[in-house]
């Protein structure tokens, strides 16, 4: 959500468990902001990271099936 400091919100419930590999931010007038983020998931740790992005309730898409993912950031 944009609102002042949703951005340290989320930073903050992330903690130190997993990194930020890619983050952008694009905001066009009154369109809704849109965030493209990477993050290194350790193996194994797959549900843990889906459990915390759904308690965060924003919404959010796993792109790794995408074709643009294998062309650009694999």
């Amino acid at each position: 959500p944009e609102r002042p400091g949703a951005l340290m919100k989320f930073l903050d419930a992330l903690g130190d468990r997993w990194n930020i590999s890619l983050f952008h931010y694009r905001n066009h007038g009154a369109d809704p902001g849109r965030v493209l983020a990477g993050f290194e998931v350790p193996p194994g740790d797959d549900e843990a990271f889906a459990a915390f992005l759904d308690r965060l309730g924003y919404p959010y898409a796993h792109e790794i099936g995408n074709p643009a993912y294998s062309l650009f950031l694999a």
